[in-house]
């Protein structure tokens, strides 16, 4: 069985997300970046991981999405989204996870297994917009404000569990 990890990360964490799932899967598996014009045909298993900033997901994922919508639904998939709102209890799964609930509601692709994870907080590494910018949505938020923290909020027994579930799909 061959798996094809693909990721869309602002930051680093969906891929390194992407990266740690793949050390827990079975069979051959390969992580590359999303782009509109990866070939997916020869890959019996699809789990595509994206993370959110300002709201959104890339477009690039929701332009793969659409083209190929039909051959992932033909093939054992899986999404992954990584957001930093998902690191607050009742924001952290599928069904709860603003993001990723409109995602899948706008789209015809539905993967037998998907997950939400809660991303990293990476003040320090960026550029002054953003900082000023997530800092605020944090404020509003009741998290983070302290513009010279990291904070890695990523549960990895979640995500491990993620991949092993992945394992025993049929």
């Amino acid at each position: 069985m061959k798996t094809l990890i693909l990721y869309s990360s602002h930051d680093g964490q969906t891929k390194k997300i992407a990266e740690y799932i793949a050390a827990h899967l079975q069979g051959e598996v390969r992580v590359k970046a999303l782009t509109e014009n990866i070939q997916i045909e020869s890959f019996d298993n699809i789990i595509i991981g994206a993370s959110i900033r300002y709201g959104h997901f890339n477009s690039i994922l929701s332009n793969f999405i659409q083209k190929s919508t039909a051959l992932l639904n033909k093939k054992r998939t899986a999404f992954f989204g990584v957001n930093l709102t998902a690191r607050k209890k009742g924001k952290d799964t599928p069904e709860t996870n603003v993001y990723v609930r409109k995602f899948f509601l706008r789209n015809q692709w539905q993967p037998t297994l998907k997950a939400v994870f809660a991303g990293a907080l990476f003040y320090p590494r960026y550029n002054f917009f953003d900082r000023i910018m997530i800092q605020f949505i944090m404020k509003i938020t009741g998290g983070e404000t302290d513009t010279t923290k990291e904070i890695e909020y990523t549960d990895w027994d979640k995500v491990r569990l993620f991949a092993e579930q992945f394992n025993m799909m049929k």
